[in-house]
């Protein structure tokens, strides 16, 4: 079997420690600082349980999110998508964004950061945490 020449990665989900959000919304993180020296993208895949999502939030880097499987609803800015699989939304910096899951089985996307040092920022609260780190949890029912 070939492997990847260093510093290129295959990245298999089975494999991939989850970060558990609360709530039935799970993050596999492919890459990021915790994999790659030299990212200068950080992307992964959420799996939302029914009824559940994130809530409204911005980061300090564009975002594009493929849904990769089910069904769901995008609020961007002020303006909220119905999305199925296949479906994809592009965030600039600072835009306030959520994912909930709208259908009746579980819901996946893929998320790609044009950053290799990503923050979230809540827009309920203002408060900014680090991606992926201990506080970045809080997923919601939707």
């Amino acid at each position: 079997m070939s492997r990847p020449v260093p510093p290129s990665l295959v990245l298999r989900p089975d494999g991939i420690e989850r970060f558990d959000r609360g709530n039935g919304v799970t993050t596999i993180p492919f890459v990021g600082r915790w994999n790659c020296a030299t990212n200068t993208v950080t992307t992964g895949m959420t799996v939302f349980a029914p009824g559940t999502g994130i809530p409204l939030h911005s980061h300090n880097v564009e975002e594009t999110v493929l849904v990769f499987d089910g069904e769901a609803t995008a609020v961007v800015g002020d303006d909220e998508f119905d999305l199925v699989a296949g479906e994809a939304t592009w965030v600039p910096a600072g835009v306030p964004h959520c994912f909930r899951n709208r259908g009746a089985g579980p819901m996946t996307i893929y998320w790609v950061y044009g950053g290799r040092d990503v923050t979230r920022t809540i827009t309920a609260t203002g408060e900014t945490v680090e991606h992926l780190s201990d506080a970045d949890r809080g997923a919601t029912p939707a």
